[in-house]
């Protein structure tokens, strides 16, 4: 009997796929709201780029924090024998071993 699948599962996975463009962009205009309100806040026109640039180095944190889950994921993998290449490299001599004798 084949196990079902939450039915809500593609979803979810194409909505944190999504989360990265999402919240890229709303760190982008998060910034720029910043950037405005200092702007008239101070009457300077040059304080909107500090908004800007808050809002692009949020965006890079986010791409660094979403690289880091990431990594940690693939880690975990690595020290799974099933995906260990060299183990499986091993483990295939082996057997090779065994149906030579």
């Amino acid at each position: 009997m084949k196990q079902e699948e939450p039915k809500l599962k593609k979803i979810i996975n194409a909505a944190d796929g999504l989360s990265l463009g999402i919240s890229m962009v709303v760190a982008v205009l998060m910034g720029v709201g910043i950037g405005v309100g200092l702007q008239k806040a101070t009457g300077s026109t040059w304080t909107l780029w500090i908004g800007v640039f808050i809002g692009v180095g949020a965006a890079i944190n986010n791409v660094y924090k979403a690289y880091a889950k990431q990594k940690a994921s693939l880690d975990e993998l690595a020290n799974d024998p099933r995906y260990n290449y060299k183990a499986n490299q091993e483990l295939q001599k082996k057997y090779d071993k065994e149906d030579d004798e």
